[in-house]
């Protein structure tokens, strides 16, 4: 492999070092790709299945358009934080290239084990089968419940087919991305105009407006409850920079990307919760799991099919989306020596990550299978903020220890400050205010992962037959192990 790269040396094929040092990924996500990927990961099932969640735990309607408005702020100032640690670390990896660079190895790698082994393959899992609930659901009219081996294999499916998609172009994965940001974001549009159009008619629902904060809960376990279901929604704010290496002008581009697409998508969930206000009653909004459903069923009319094939395009962008940037900080790990090293290398033509994309979506399928994801949304956001939070205290770190650092682009303390109080406020509050075993499990197989990261990464425990079975898999994959991209 090594010889082939020296005879190729040239600049005959894109992504390969002028002198002939080793492969590398693409600069390929230009800035409106990132916004897409920003906004589409942003954008999955969550604005149209998340507003009842949030409803019932905080209590009423004016609180829960608080809780929409201060999560869009969160993932703003938590976004801009990011920005500046980007600038600072221009690695692709997100969190855990940051936490490795400041905090060191072990706290990184307990970062990389829930990350690649719990968090994004659940995300996936779960957000897949939302798509497959919604693209069955033509096939099973006037069914309450459909088969879920249907849902699992449907979802499975959905999941293979994007694992082909990444492995054969990081560009025709982005153009997918696009096409689903510009749909989501139409059918979003369609909410907001139907509510405007009810309203203008005069038969909006106005009760939940005139006793807006009547009956908001005062627990703090609650409140934080209620950000878990709307932060759910919000959950890809930082996907760019998980793909920093692969982004043009990424100095430049990270930060617009985020401040175009984050403002679009809180504008446009605060304007579609009022929509559902307005049209559906106060029993529809608390006893609906799908708003955008029973929205669509009083507005639409005939057209409401409009709303599945909206939620399907929807979650197909974000498991799309989740899919990209989950295997990108899978590559990146094995890459510093986290992960096996097969999942470091990249298709000697295609240039994609091909083993980690393949380990992510196997681990996905793994999670398909039992599909109870009734508590995903809390106890992944439990752990997500925990994360969050370490890597905000990255940054404020530099900026007490590494004064002098240069700082192409530097956001005002505050603002890391009340990002880091807040996730504490996140973590915290609902264990003090509701304990449940569930946040047990968590931490014991947060804290499980430190043998592990002693006995492979430490004292590199690695038996001879992976050293053989890497082998063999790199020459069946055509893979090859990849150089950084770094400005």
């Amino acid at each position: 492999m090594e010889r082939s790269q020296e005879r190729d040396g040239g600049e005959g094929v894109a992504g390969r070092e002028p002198d002939g040092r080793g492969l590398r990924l693409r600069r390929e996500i230009g800035l409106w790709s990132a916004v897409s990927l920003t906004a589409g990961c942003m954008i999955g099932s969550g604005i149209f299945m998340s507003p009842q969640g949030v409803l019932v735990y905080v209590g009423s309607p004016g609180a829960s358009l608080v809780v929409w408005a201060v999560c869009g702020l969160l993932a703003m100032m938590g976004a801009l934080c990011y920005a500046e640690l980007g600038a600072l670390v221009p690695k692709s990896g997100g969190e855990y290239a940051y936490i490795l660079q400041i905090f060191g190895s072990l706290p990184a790698f307990l970062v990389i084990y829930t990350f690649v082994l719990l968090v994004r393959p659940a995300a996936i899992a779960a957000v897949s089968l939302s798509f497959a609930e919604y693209a069955v659901a033509p096939f099973y009219p006037g069914c309450s419940s459909m088969p879920q081996a249907v849902l699992k294999a449907v979802a499975a499916i959905c999941i293979l087919l994007l694992m082909l998609v990444n492995c054969w172009s990081s560009r025709l994965a982005t153009m997918l991305m696009n096409v689903c940001t510009v749909a989501k974001v139409f059918s979003l549009l369609v909410i907001v105009g139907g509510g405007a159009v009810v309203l203008g008619q005069g038969r909006g629902y106005t009760e939940a407006f005139l006793f807006a904060f009547h009956n908001t809960t005062q627990q703090a376990g609650r409140i934080g409850m209620a950000f878990y279901q709307g932060l759910w929604s919000f959950d890809g704010w930082n996907n760019v920079n998980y793909v920093l290496e692969e982004l043009k002008n990424p100095k430049q581009n990270l930060v617009w990307a985020l401040m175009i697409a984050i403002p679009l998508v809180t504008s446009l969930y605060l304007l579609v919760n009022i929509s559902y206000l307005l049209v559906l009653s106060p029993n529809e909004l608390l006893s609906s799991d799908a708003m955008a459903m029973s929205w669509g069923n009083q507005v639409l009319g005939d057209w409401a099919w409009m709303v599945p094939l909206a939620v399907t395009l929807s979650t197909l962008g974000s498991t799309n989306g989740t899919f990209f940037g989950g295997s990108r900080v899978c590559y990146v790990a094995a890459r510093e020596g986290h992960m096996p090293q097969l999942l470091s290398m990249v298709h000697v033509h295609r240039l994609t990550p091909t083993p980690a994309l393949m380990f992510t979506a196997a681990v996905a399928l793994v999670l398909v299978i039992p599909g109870n994801f009734s508590t995903i949304v809390n106890f992944l956001s439990f752990l997500g903020w925990i994360t969050y939070g370490t890597t905000i205290s990255c940054l404020l770190y530099l900026r007490m220890k590494k004064k002098n650092l240069p700082r192409p682009y530097k956001v005002p303390t505050v603002i890391p400050v009340i990002m880091l109080l807040a996730s504490l406020y996140l973590v915290l509050a609902p264990i003090i205010d509701h304990p449940q075993i569930e946040f047990l499990y968590i931490f014991l197989f947060l804290l499980s992962g430190i043998p592990v990261y002693f006995l492979l990464v430490h004292f590199q425990c690695q038996p001879k037959w992976l050293q053989m079975a890497t082998m063999y898999l790199q020459l069946l994959l055509e893979v090859a192990p990849a150089i950084k991209n770094v400005d």
